[in-house]
């Protein structure tokens, strides 16, 4: 469990990755280097990983589904297959009316249908329901406005593939990297940041900043959905919801630090106006958790 310095350090990180030292200081109210030595610290200790998400919009993975899966056999060896898949992006342990879930993240409705089907595929799976994703409501590690016009040329996409790798990469290296100077190279870093292309945020060790229990929900809802949503979606503990057509209406997450606190969040979900709780699970153990996607090689010009 962190000291209350290190725990707002990380909030802040994960609300602003690339935030300075400064910054951070400012925030806690110790010197700059005493903050740059905690948060140096937090990083190897992988409390926090500072990362670059990237739009899904940018590289094509808008088809997103929620995969439900029962097995035959040990779940873990099932999990850990299912997570060695590049377009899964998130795999869980689960207790409740499934084994484990798992989200997959791909370019379209064939794609995923394919990936499904790798699942389905895998030794030891009994079955596997999906949820398809239409719009995300709610996701504390990755953009969910619309994006707009963005035109990137070969520059950019070096920077987001080095963003995602460590979304703390200094200025001088980038810099070095893509042949530009501090300056430019900052605009730019600003520019994909501001414009929702990428979101540089901190992916917490949950238990650290005592979130040591997470669940997952399905839900069933009557009345304007999207009203519905946004309202489940302000709920405290409350760390993404989807929309979208299944068994569901609206598939979500939540977090809490003690197993009575997760209760009263789905409490309070029950509570909004039009909500029915089909089926909640409790996530046992987190088996993948990685946001980073493959991004075209594009060499810079006079490299």
């Amino acid at each position: 469990m962190l000291d209350a310095v290190d725990a707002v350090l990380v909030r802040e990180l994960q609300r602003d990755g690339r935030a300075t030292f400064q910054a951070l200081a400012d925030r806690v109210g110790l010197s700059r280097t005493a903050v740059r030595a905690r948060v140096q610290n937090l990083l190897e200790t992988e409390v926090v990983r500072v990362v670059g998400i990237v739009h899904a919009a940018v590289v094509g993975a808008e088809a997103i589904g929620h995969v439900s899966v029962t097995v035959d056999g040990s779940a873990r060896e099932v999990a850990a297959a299912v997570a060695a898949h590049p377009a899964v992006s998130f795999t869980a342990l689960t207790a409740g009316p499934y084994d484990l879930v798992a989200q997959v993240r791909t370019r379209d409705d064939p794609a995923l249908a394919a990936e499904v089907d790798h699942i389905r595929s895998i030794e030891g799976v009994r079955s596997a329901e999906v949820f398809r994703s239409v719009s995300t409501v709610r996701d504390t590690h990755a953009v969910v406005r619309e994006l707009g016009e963005v035109t990137l040329d070969d520059i950019d996409w070096r920077l987001l593939q080095e963003l995602q790798r460590d979304g703390r990469a200094p200025y001088t290296r980038l810099a070095h990297i893509i042949g530009l100077s501090q300056a430019a190279t900052r605009a730019r870093v600003v520019r994909l940041m501001r414009t929702g292309v990428i979101q540089v945020t901190g992916l917490a060790d949950p238990l650290a900043l005592g979130a040591a229990e997470l669940g997952g929900f399905g839900l069933v809802v009557t009345g304007g959905l999207r009203k519905v949503a946004e309202e489940v979606a302000a709920q405290e503990g409350v760390r993404y919801l989807a929309t979208g057509f299944g068994r569901y209406d609206i598939v979500g997450q939540a977090e809490a630090a003690s197993r009575a606190e997760l209760v009263a969040v789905l409490d309070a979900i029950r509570a909004v106006p039009g909500v029915t709780v089909r089926e909640s699970w409790h996530h046992l153990d987190v088996v993948k958790e990685s946001y980073a996607v493959e991004l075209p090689e594009r060499p810079l010009h006079g490299a």
